[in-house]
């Protein structure tokens, strides 16, 4: 499909030179911008996919956090022999 678009001169001759830098067509290069922009706005997945993929079922760092943040500090000083 065919479109017009208005550039001022400075973005169409910077625009036409990154099209050269890279051996492609100036609007080959525009049609990559557009692709690239539509991909960024796609809509996310749901935030429930993510749900239960880093559950290993054994941690609860709320009620554990002192004891395991204890243990950390034990075993950092015993790796130092102190």
């Amino acid at each position: 499909m065919r479109t017009m678009i208005v550039l001022t001169d400075n973005q169409h001759a910077l625009a036409k030179r990154k099209a050269a830098q890279h051996g492609i067509s100036l609007s080959e290069y525009i049609r990559r911008l557009v692709d690239r922009d539509l991909e960024e706005a796609a809509p996310a997945q749901s935030i429930t996919a993510l749900f239960g993929l880093f559950d290993d079922g054994g941690s609860n760092i709320r009620a554990n956090k002192h004891q395991m943040i204890g243990e950390a500090i034990d075993r950092h000083y015993a790796d130092k022999g102190l």
